[in-house]
Parts: structure tokens; sequence; C-alpha cells
């Protein structure tokens, strides 16, 4: 396990990591094409690193466009029908995405809505068991359109959110091995969540370490690229509260991340983007001698 998640350390300077999210925003283009781009030009970067990276900021890109591209009065359901009737290959629907620089996904849930208000059924819940079954649309040759803007989408869609969650497992499974493997005790997130605690770390340690002075009382696994957003996000969201609960901790971006967000931690967490290898158990007699 240890073997399969370990990658080249990578704390990105900020200029290194504008570079790459500028050439991604200059690609036109599925994302799909752009990750082999962006493999191909930064061959000193980790791949998981930048397929991480393009995902932010597909992300962010669709954040402030997709009301635009995707708004109600956009025909791309009578556009495929034109297409489909004109004798064009199949493909119609990636083409689409192509040309208007969505995610392929992203459209199919879009066409998805216009072809279930035709069949008088718009629900969230009917669009989102068609995109995961596309055996169950009714109209086959859009069943098939549907199934490539899925199968081609690594950033939406149900294979997208698989392969997430996936990822995640493994790299939160990894960092229980390297913790049991050291002979540190500790708890995890479903045992500290069935004693009540809302917000939890994916490991509680029951007796604290220390890395290079530092002492960590909890890890946090997170399997992507630390930029300065996602960042602040996290810290928001999950590191204050789990700070304020258990003292100061550890983020693992096990992608890299710009080194720039450690300096703004202060004493709170430590930011790695690997199992750190200078460890220091505590003792009896040790605990007042380390300091924050």
């Amino acid at each position: 396990m240890q073997q399969s998640v370990c990658q080249n350390r990578i704390n990105m300077s900020p200029e290194e990591y504008e570079d790459i999210a500028a050439t991604i925003r200059s690609f036109k283009g599925l994302a799909k094409n752009c990750a082999k781009m962006l493999k191909e030009k930064y061959t000193n970067v980790p791949v998981n690193t930048l397929y991480s990276i393009l995902s932010q900021e597909m992300e962010r890109k669709m954040k402030f466009t997709s009301h635009r591209l995707l708004s109600q009065n956009k025909p791309y359901f009578d556009i495929y029908k034109e297409a489909k009737s004109g004798g064009e290959p199949v493909g119609i629907l990636l083409r689409i995405a192509e040309t208007i620089e969505v995610p392929p996904a992203l459209l199919a849930r879009f066409v998805l809505k216009k072809y279930c208000e035709m069949k008088d059924d718009d629900s969230k819940l009917n669009i989102t068991k068609l995109l995961r079954d596309t055996t169950l649309i009714e109209e086959k040759d859009l069943a098939y359109e549907i199934y490539l803007c899925v199968l081609y989408d690594p950033h939406y869609g149900p294979i997208a959110d698989t392969l997430g969650i996936s990822i995640g497992q493994e790299y939160e499974t990894a960092l229980k091995t390297y913790v049991t493997e050291r002979n540190i005790p500790f708890r995890d997130e479903e045992y500290l969540k069935s004693r009540g605690y809302d917000k939890t770390p994916d490991i509680k340690l029951e007796v604290p370490i220390a890395v290079n002075g530092f002492i960590v009382n909890w890890i946090e696994s997170k399997a992507r690229f630390g930029n300065v957003d996602v960042h602040n996000r996290y810290v928001k969201k999950q590191f204050l509260s789990y700070w304020n609960r258990f003292g100061p901790g550890l983020v693992i971006y096990w992608f890299g991340f710009i080194d720039t967000i450690n300096r703004t931690s202060e004493s709170k967490f430590l930011i790695v983007d690997n199992f750190p290898d200078n460890i220091t158990y505590m003792e009896p007699g040790t605990f007042g001698a380390l300091s924050l």
C-alpha cells in the first residue's frame, strides 16, 4: 500500500503553480486532452499533481461560467437532434462539449434535463439515475451519447465521483497503515463519530507525536493538491474545528501544495506532502520539553 501512494515530494512555488494554471486556462478543448498535454509538458511534476490541479481549475471555471454556458435558453438538445437527423456520427454531444468548453458529463446532465422535461419528468433524482445507468434512457441513440459523455469525463459525473471516493479511501487506508506500522496508537473517524463528535479528522492520536519539534494530536489525509483557495476552505470548514477541539495537528496533501500555505498555518497545523520520517514519540517527562 505504501508504494502505491508514495510519490516524489513536491512543495510547489506560487510561480510554478501559476504557470501550470495559466496553461490549463489557455487550453481549448476537453479536459481529457488537456491532461495529456500537461503530462507531456511538465515531465518533472507528478501526474497525480497535474491532474489534481486540472480538476481544481475546471471546478473554478465552471463555478463562474456554467450558468452562462448552460442557461435554459441554450438549444443544445435541439442541436443534438438536428445533428442526429443530419446523419452525423456518434459523439455529437462530446463534440458540442468540446466546442463550448464544458465538461461532457455536465452537458449530458443539461441535455437529460431537457429530455426529461419533454417527458414531463424533470426530477433531479431521475436525471442522476439516468446518468448512472444510461440503459434506462428509452431513446437508445441518446443513451449512447450520454454514456460517451460520462465515460470521457474524468472530472464530472458518476465515474469521476466514484474515482474520487476510491482514491480518497486509498490514501486514508495508506495513512492508517503508516501509523500502525510505527506503533502509534490512534482512533479513526468512524470511532470518533460513534462517540458523538460531529467534525472529526481522519485520525486522532491517542498519544501525541512530534514532527520536527511540532506536536501533532491528529492527522488529516487529503488526496489532492493544496492550493490557496482549497486550503483556506478546509481551514474554515475543518482544520480550525479540529484545532479547537484537539489541539495542533498534521495535514497531508498527498499530491503536493503551494509552499506559501505552510507560512500561514502558524502553530495550528503542519502541512506536508507525505507521511513524515522525522517522528519523535512522546515519553513521560518529555512532553514539556517540546515546543509548538
